[in-house]
């Protein structure tokens, strides 16, 4: 099936009632200042995994951080995006303590494995009660999304474009999903004027394969996060077996994998990149680390200037996964990655 970016860019203009939006003091709270993170031709937006620390991750709370960001688009994970819509809750989720938390988002619609004894990074076994409850949590969450329509996916997208907010991508597909769940995911992306859906890069052929043919039967791209495994030939049979697979590269994790020059990355496969991520590291030679924006080894000024350059139409999605200060908190951190956007693009 030969799908071009034109046919991919006609996505359904969703209107709904204004009734589900809920109340209307909801909708007039966001109206009144509407950000504007398009600078110099780039849009810098950011992935709601930024904002994991805050108590409140329901879709208005998030929509409220990114609004205090000065963002105005962004790549929405499942949790806001399906709390929304009424999903089951998950009966439990307890937090790994900062040392043991996972270097990018977890897979879409999984708990996270609690972190325990044993020292840092270290995750104990659930117990069979856990075990249980999570099985049954995965069905009846499996059993609810089949169970939609999209008409509350159409209200949080007219929530957010009311406030200012354009919603560019999703984080909801699983490698292993049933056809009815991609069915549901895809469907929820277009819903919410999404034009790609993210994952993490699998290995497998098959996989490949099968998303980038649901990609282009939805006509929503595929997007593949890397982390270390980031190189310059990390997605070349991705590419290959769909034009609807792309890239969701993380240039931070390419620069911290000792993978070369992002920019040599973003030039060689601008036509290939839905989004990508941005996060300041340190190179492999100097450890890695994951520093604040201007402290580490990621050439955000030149990656940047070079889409304001040449044109490119990708978002530049911050992820903020540095240490917070014990004086700041997640928005003021991602308010300070944006301006350090314009600061470079000036």
């Amino acid at each position: 099936m030969s799908v071009t970016r034109r046919e991919f860019g006609k996505l359904a203009i969703a209107t709904v009632p204004g009734a589900l939006l809920g109340e209307g003091a909801l909708r007039s709270a966001f109206a009144a200042a509407k950000p504007n993170s398009l600078i110099k031709g780039v849009q810098v937006g950011t992935i709601t995994y930024s904002y994991r620390a805050m108590k409140d991750q329901s879709a208005e709370a998030t929509l409220k951080y990114i609004l205090d960001s000065g963002i105005s688009a962004v790549e929405l994970m499942g949790g806001p995006i399906e709390s929304f819509a009424g999903a089951p809750a998950m009966p439990f989720r307890p937090a790994p303590p900062p040392a043991a938390r996972p270097a990018g988002p977890a897979a879409a619609g999984a708990p996270p494995t609690p972190a325990g004894p044993g020292g840092p990074g270290m995750r104990r076994q659930l117990t069979p009660e856990e075990v249980a409850a999570r099985e049954k949590y995965a069905a009846d969450l499996k059993a609810w999304r089949l169970s939609q329509s999209m008409d509350k996916f159409k209200a949080l997208r007219k929530m957010y474009n009311d406030a200012g907010v354009t919603i560019y991508a999703t984080k909801m597909l699983a490698p292993n999903m049933s056809d009815e769940e991609l069915e549901y995911v895809f469907s929820v992306a277009e819903a919410l004027g999404a034009n790609h859906t993210t994952l993490e890069l699998s290995t497998d052929g098959a996989v490949l394969k099968r998303l980038g043919a649901w990609g282009e039967k939805k006509k929503v791209y595929v997007g593949y996060h890397t982390h270390l495994q980031g190189t310059l030939t990390a997605f070349d049979e991705a590419f290959a077996v769909s034009k609807a697979n792309m890239a969701n590269v993380d240039f931070g994790h390419y620069v911290a994998a000792g993978s070369g020059d992002p920019v040599v990355f973003l030039e060689k496969f601008h036509d290939r990149i839905c989004s990508f991520h941005l996060k300041d590291r340190k190179s492999k030679e100097n450890g890695g680390a994951n520093v604040p924006w201007g402290q580490g080894d990621t050439p955000i000024q030149r990656i940047l200037q070079t889409v304001s350059k040449n044109k490119y139409r990708m978002p530049a999605t911050i992820e903020m996964e540095y240490e917070v200060p014990a004086t700041s908190d997640p928005v003021a951190e991602v308010r300070s990655c944006v301006e350090f956007c314009r600061r470079v693009l000036a």
